[in-house]
Parts: C-alpha cells; sequence; structure tokens
C-alpha cells in the first residue's frame, strides 16, 4: 500500500487553499498513492478567531469539493482537518475520511483542544472557540481497518492504545505542530506512538510559513518496529511512501507486547 502525504500551507483565501489541496491530490495520486491525506485545517489558517469564520456544516462546500477529489482520484482520501458548525453551532475541528467512490467513510472531531502555555515559547488556547470531540474514530478500507486523530490527541496515548485495541493497524495524524512543540516532540511522539501500539502512524503537517501560526512541517511515516519510513523537511510537497502492513502482525509476533499487557492490574488500579 501506498501512502501519500501533502504538506501545504492555508491561504487566507479559501478557495485557493480547496484549489491547491486539490491539485496536490491529483498529483498523489498518478503517483501512484492509495491513501492520500492533507494536513490539519488546510483550508484555514491556523488561528482560534478565524475557526467560526471558516466553518462549514459537514456536507459544505469544502466537503463536497474533497468528497469529489476522492471520487475522481479514486483513492481514500483523510481530508486532513477543517473547521465543523454542527446545527447547535458548536464548531469543531473535523476530519473527514472519504472512500475511492467519494461516500464520507467516517469523520472525526478532535477530542483534545490545544490548550498550552510554554514559557518563552508558543501559547495558544483552542479552546475559545472550538467544541471537543468524544468519539475513537477506526474505519474500514480494502487494506485493513485504520485509525485517525488531530494533531493534540497523538500527546495521550491512551487514545491510540484503544484505536490499536479496536483493531487500526495504521494512525493518521492530520496535524500541525509549531516551532516550539516540533523540533522537541514531533518524530519522538510518532515513533512511541507506533512502537507503544506496534501500528503504522502517519502525520501530515502544514508546511511552513512566515506569518501568523508557524508550523514545523516535517510530515512523518513511522513503523510498527518505531523505525521512521520518511519524513519531509518544512517545504511545500508530497511524499509518497509504500508500507507493508504485514509487518504489523510480523513485529506483534516477535514482541507480543498487547498479548502481554497485565489487564488484571490495570483494572485494580484503573481509579487512580
Amino acid at each position: 500500500m501506498k501512502i501519500g502525504l501533502i504538506q501545504i500551507g492555508a491561504n487566507e483565501e479559501k478557495e485557493k487553499s480547496l484549489a491547491l489541496a486539490e491539485e496536490y491530490i491529483t498529483n498523489a495520486a498518478k503517483s501512484g498513492a492509495d491513501v492520500i491525506m492533507l494536513p490539519e485545517m488546510f483550508n484555514c489558517p491556523y488561528n482560534t478567531k478565524n475557526f467560526p469564520v471558516y466553518a462549514e456544516p459537514e456536507g459544505g462546500p469544502s466537503w463536497k469539493r474533497m468528497s469529489e477529489s476522492a471520487r475522481t482520484c479514486g483513492k481514500y482520501l483523510i481530508a486532513g482537518s477543517m473547521p465543523e458548525r454542527d446545527p447547535e453551532g458548536k464548531v469543531y475541528n473535523t476530519s473527514y475520511v472519504f472512500g475511492p467512490d467519494g461516500k464520507q467513510l467516517s469523520k472525526h472531531r478532535k477530542m483534545h483542544l490545544f490548550d498550552i502555555a510554554v514559557k518563552g515559547g508558543q501559547h495558544f488556547r483552542e479552546s475559545e472557540t472550538l467544541t471537543a470531540g468524544d468519539d475513537v474514530t477506526v474505519f474500514d478500507t480494502e487494506f485493513g481497518r485504520f485509525g485517525v486523530m488531530i494533531c493534540y490527541d497523538i500527546r495521550f496515548p491512551e487514545l491510540s492504545r484503544l484505536m490499536a485495541l479496536r483493531g487500526a493497524k495504521m494512525i493518521f495524524v492530520p496535524a500541525c505542530f509549531n516551532m516550539t512543540t516540533g523540533p522537541a516532540h514531533w518524530e519522538l511522539a510518532f515513533r512511541s506512538r507506533a512502537l507503544d501500539n506496534q501500528v503504522f502512524m502517519a502525520g501530515c503537517s502544514q508546511a511552513r510559513q512566515n506569518s501568523g501560526y508557524i508550523s514545523y512541517g516535517h510530515s512523518i511515516i513511522t513503523s510498527p518496529w518505531g523505525d521512521v519510513v520518511g519524513q519531509m523537511d518544512e517545504r511545500e510537497g508530497y511524499m509518497i511512501r509504500e508500507i507493508d502492513l504485514d509487518q504489523v502482525e510480523k513485529v506483534r509476533e516477535e514482541l507480543p507486547l498487547l498479548k502481554q499487557r497485565r489487564e488484571d492490574v490495570y483494572t485494580r488500579v484503573q481509579g487512580v
């Protein structure tokens, strides 16, 4: 199976962001990618005040454009994430997943909101305008079962473990780490979650831009053994890597971590 990661930035004009995404999806598909992923907030400049302004309902214009891209190319598409407004007016950071027929397979609303204050570094509060989701998101394809989470979700190991226990062999992560957290934790997080759960991990970042929120870039794929299969730099572009999902079962047989979990003990201490 070939994975295509598209590393682009968001433009203030949504139409330009969508057109750029469509161009890269087409190019990645022509290059042989079976599953294609866009970055977090690919159609909205990453700023809390922008999320309600750019928000659309499920089935809105951006949703339709991504559905059509998946259908036209005949590929699976994890359409990064975009601001979603529900009927009650709540805004979510949402990733839609489309099948090769353009139909929506699944969606994930970011569960852990990025509220941080690093002394001398990054300050950000997604909760100012976003609502947290509460679903563990897995979906089935002809290649196997996959999971999807968004950016900050990767820092909470319980979520990826639940996905692995529900059968996910690969977890896709549209993301946008910044220049404080990226150099320190980006590769470490993806290698750790892959190693912990013996799954492939794929992180697709925005390309680095010199205005507003500055993304780290470095879109990445890591293996069940914790190796880096491929990693980009900070610039706009896309990466195609072939992976063998049989490696998941091979690693789990050789190092049976999931079978050796002490659930009897974990149950006794879960209230701590």
